[in-house]
């Protein structure tokens, strides 16, 4: 660690405070990823195109909004996390890895997984724009539990950072 002495007790406590919302943000996250991953995800990769009505707002589930809003906040208190931490170096090159780790997963999401959900439910309202289903739901469903499987790792990889910081006031 840098110079321990230029680390108060409150720094520590929102070291720790913003640290602890992240990690039970990401956990929460999680359990809704798992959710869909093992509960929605089967549904509308049955029987495509049939289970693709799934996909559609007002029809099935609309997830959109609310990942847009979780992962937002989710990635703002990360940040913040880091922010609070940037003091304590073992703390912060991890979290600074973890991050790195969450980005790429992110950019994974938004150029990957979130535009074939798009072309999914384009095929949902119009059956004829339907090309390669099968294997291209399939390799979805595959590459997501990757995915999700990054996503619980790197969140599991926050609890030794949390020990760390409270062990540090001893």
């Amino acid at each position: 660690m840098g110079k321990m002495e230029n680390i108060t007790a409150t720094y520590l406590t929102r070291a720790e405070l913003w640290l602890c919302i992240t990690t039970l943000i990401y956990f929460l996250m999680n359990g809704a990823q798992i959710f869909e991953t093992l509960v929605f995800v089967p549904k509308w990769t049955a029987s495509p195109p049939g289970n693709f009505k799934f996909l559609l707002d007002g029809q099935g589930a609309s997830l959109k909004f609310f990942w847009i809003v979780f992962h937002s906040l989710h990635e703002l208190t990360f940040i913040l996390a880091i922010i609070f931490c940037w003091k304590i170096d073992p703390v912060r090159n991890w979290l600074l890895i973890l991050f790195a780790v969450h980005f790429a997963a992110r950019v994974w999401t938004l150029s990957y997984f979130a535009p074939n959900i798009i072309d999914f439910q384009k095929v949902a309202e119009n059956p004829s724009l339907a090309k390669d289903l099968i294997s291209r739901t399939s390799l979805w469903q595959t590459l997501n539990y990757v995915r999700v499987a990054i996503f619980i790792a790197v969140s599991i990889g926050l609890i030794p950072l949390c020990i760390k910081l409270f062990s540090m006031r001893h």
